[in-house]
């Protein structure tokens, strides 16, 4: 599989675009979705008196395997790292901790409550809320 268009793809550059539409992410890479769209199109429209080299269509298939697999791991690290976040929030009630405030000073209390959010784990500290990443300090009441 080179990375030139062939005659015969370039001829029919519409129907190669409906096959492959053009899907990015903010991070302007491509996904998996539109790279097995591309596979398919790019064998789809190959000459086919000069096949594609077999190694290099089992390279792409193998790449498109590893990327898969990436994708998976860092979304089982990212449940690991949630679920971490939240036991060491719970080993944190009940004791009293310093943390950052907002206008760069700090503030100390007892954590009474600790809550999972989207972005991360909310403490209920006192009468003020905070983030585990705020916490500076940590003593047993």
């Amino acid at each position: 599989m080179s990375s030139a268009v062939s005659p015969t793809a370039a001829g029919n550059a519409s129907a190669f675009g409906s096959a492959a539409p053009s899907t990015t992410r903010s991070d302007n890479s491509l996904g998996k979705d539109t790279f097995l769209k591309l596979l398919v199109a790019q064998l789809k429209y190959q000459d086919p008196l000069k096949p594609a080299d077999p190694q290099s269509f089992l390279s792409q298939t193998a790449q498109f395997s590893s990327v898969e697999k990436l994708e998976e791991l860092s979304k089982q690290m990212a449940a690991s790292a949630r679920t971490a976040s939240v036991t060491t929030a719970a080993g944190l009630l009940g004791r009293t901790v310093t943390f950052a405030l907002p206008d760069g000073t700090s503030a100390t209390g007892v954590v009474s409550s600790a809550s999972p959010t989207a972005d991360g784990v909310r403490l209920k500290v006192g009468n003020r809320e905070t983030t585990l990443d705020q916490v500076t300090d940590i003593r047993l009441s």
